[in-house]
């Protein structure tokens, strides 16, 4: 969105934005009073919070955060009223020309109206369309955040500013909140624990491109392998496809037109230009359309997970979270339009189970026909309607989010919206709908009267990004995975040298059972050798001493710090097998 368009959206702020947007601008008197020559940019609401861009004549450190909020508090405290006025543009432009206000003006000049908000508050006036509260004493408790720096309408060709974000909130309570929920997602920052639990490493060489280290490559696997069950369970069957493809496979699935920014496109030999494989869609129409299908073949449920890259501005890379290599646990099904509901129907109920099983809340969303979209307007609003009847009938009316213009550019979908156990939302899966690829790509289908009919494609991953997937999993469970996913599932930690050979048939025996475990062998007491496995989070840490050894049995501690005793090594295997096998999230 435009820094013109934040403006103009700007009415349509909820109570708290409006709070927050006010806070905004006694922030930004509070910095008037300390930099009288300071230039002002923009200070909308955000978020859980509100930020100002500023020209000043010297950088901010964090050390000046409580001098403005001090100033803040003053202002607050004077409960000063919150004064709306219309200025004609070339009053407002003279205005602000004057007091050297560059950034005010250029808005200005790209404003249509021959009118321009204008507010003040005690001894700020600012170009504003509001709306605030009515003074100064009805913001709540605030709190300056941080300090970062921020170009000039997002263009890295002109000057950067210096950005202010701040949070505001009706009490207290509220805000001692929101700074717990920031301390608890620092420590459960998927690239910090992902580091420390040894998962992946991301290389300047290689940017946006995770290494799979070890063990996150058996947490990756793991994912896979319970997908792959359960999908072949229900149809579903699983092919793999080139990493590139001519770039003509790209012009017709119209990728080209429309998403050739984010692809990586190489060229090769004898002239032929390349376009390395974004998504998955094409190809498996490539797939379907190898030999004459009937009506008796549909569905046809073809899966894949093969690797994808998409050409991302660094600096929206974020760790697992926003990546350039990455794969989808995808599907393209084949239907006529008979089949639609009844499929729809057994993909939610895949995303319950797979959302269910890692305890996750998920809600849906509705995606509109977008802007730039390929196709006929009939069939997108017969598309849209046949999803909304689908959600009606599945969540019931009003029990879902609707995006206008949010579609893929071939067809509407349904998002699956993930919250965390921090409550923040994640777009994860999604469902989209699709009647334009088939036709680009002469789909085709024999129907029973002996007519050739095009198909339907239904689009759709339940994981989303693998990548994205693990990184949110990460942050949700700090680090510490169900037993099942858990890269290794239990530490045996003998207590002396002698009690080593006992602890590795205790390995053998765990292996033999299907469990992933470890010996840890250091000359380490064995206080620190549970401390550090509880540090890596690993479910069971198994000691073994005399006593252990005489009795064929282990002593279970949990990653929790509860002692389970000890136990024949028989029945802790058979515990922990039960509990694997359940994909239960106790231990």
């Amino acid at each position: 969105m435009s820094i013109e368009a934040e403006m103009q959206e700007s009415m349509g702020y909820t109570p708290i934005q409006r709070m927050c947007h006010s806070a905004a601008h006694v922030m930004a008197e509070a910095v008037q009073e300390m930099f009288p020559g300071a230039k002002f940019a923009i200070g909308p609401a955000i978020e859980d919070g509100f930020y100002y861009d500023f020209d000043l004549p010297r950088s901010l450190t964090p050390e000046d955060l409580p001098e403005i909020e001090k100033r803040m508090a003053r202002i607050v405290k004077g409960k000063y009223p919150f004064l709306r006025d219309r200025w004609p543009r070339e009053k407002a432009l003279e205005y602000f020309q004057q007091k050297g206000q560059v950034y005010k003006v250029e808005l200005i000049e790209h404003l249509p109206d021959a009118e321009v908000g204008i507010y003040q508050q005690h001894n700020f006036l600012d170009l504003c369309r509001g709306p605030h509260v009515e003074n100064t004493g009805q913001i709540g408790p605030f709190k300056l955040m941080r300090v970062a720096g921020a170009y000039w309408r997002g263009d890295e060709f002109r000057p950067m500013l210096q950005r202010i974000y701040g949070t505001a909130w009706f009490n207290q309570e509220e805000l001692d909140q929101y700074l717990w929920r920031l301390e608890e997602a620092q420590k459960r920052d998927h690239r910090k624990l992902g580091k420390e639990l040894e998962l992946f490493h991301f290389d300047p060489l290689a940017p946006g491109m995770p290494y799979w280290l070890p063990r996150g490559l058996k947490l990756l696997v793991e994912l896979i392998n319970f997908w792959r069950v359960e999908h072949e369970k229900r149809g579903y069957q699983e092919f793999a496809a080139p990493l590139l493809n001519d770039r003509k496979l790209w012009e017709v699935s119209g990728h080209m037109g429309h998403y050739q920014d984010n692809m990586f496109l190489i060229s090769g030999s004898e002239g032929i230009a390349y376009g390395v494989k974004p998504m998955n869609c094409p190809n498996a129409i490539t797939v379907y359309n190898l030999k004459t299908r009937s009506y008796r073949d549909l569905p046809l449920r073809l899966s894949d997970v093969d690797v994808l890259h998409r050409q991302e501005r660094s600096g929206t890379l974020h760790g697992l979270l926003r990546v350039q290599k990455f794969q989808q646990d995808d599907a393209h099904i084949f239907v006529t339009e008979e089949q639609l509901e009844d499929e729809f129907a057994n993909i939610l109920g895949i995303a319950d189970l797979f959302y269910r099983i890692f305890d996750l809340k998920y809600t849906l969303r509705l995606g509109t026909r977008p802007a730039s979209y390929v196709g006929d307007l009939e069939t997108w609003e017969k598309a849209e309607a046949i999803l909304r009847r689908i959600l009606d009938k599945h969540r019931g009316p009003g029990n879902y989010l609707v995006l206008e213009g949010d579609g893929a550019f071939y067809g509407p979908k349904i998002d699956i919206l993930m919250e965390d156990v921090l409550g923040r939302s994640w777009q994860m899966g999604t469902i989209q709908l699709d009647y334009q690829e088939p036709r680009r790509f002469n789909c085709s289908y024999i129907d029973k009267d002996g007519a050739q009919k095009t198909p339907i494609i239904i689009h759709r991953v339940i994981y989303g990004s693998l990548e994205r997937f693990i990184g949110i999993l990460i942050e949700h469970t700090a680090g510490a995975f169900p037993l099942w996913l858990a890269p290794v599932q239990a530490m045996v930690i003998p207590i002396a040298d002698r009690h080593q050979d006992y602890a590795y048939q205790v390995l053998a025996k765990l292996k033999e059972a299907g469990i992933r475990a470890e010996v840890d062998t250091r000359g380490e007491r064995m206080n620190a050798k549970i401390r550090d496995a509880q540090l890596q989070k690993i479910p069971y840490m198994l000691v073994v001493g005399d006593k252990e050894a005489a009795a064929e049995a282990v002593s279970v501690r949990l990653r929790t710090n509860v002692d389970l005793k000890s136990m024949p090594l028989t029945q802790f295997i058979e515990r922990a097998g039960n509990i694997i096998k359940a994909r239960s999230m106790e231990l």
